[in-house]
């Protein structure tokens, strides 16, 4: 007897995987959202120039 016909697209069971089919990321601690760390660096940079540019111009 044959095995009876899978649409396309459709992939038949596996037989004897233990593997997961998607294994999680590990956590990425502070590095995870870089964006807000590159802001809070920019902003502070933006602070010390505006402090050094307000002592120039009270000169």
């Amino acid at each position: 007897m044959t095995d009876a016909l899978r649409p396309p697209g459709e992939t038949p069971p596996a037989e004897g995987s233990t593997a997961e089919a998607h294994p999680e990321r590990p956590d990425g601690g502070i590095w995870e959202h870089p964006r807000f760390w590159l802001a809070l660096i920019v902003i502070g940079c933006l602070l010390v120039a505006a402090f050094f540019a307000v002592r120039f111009i009270d000169l």
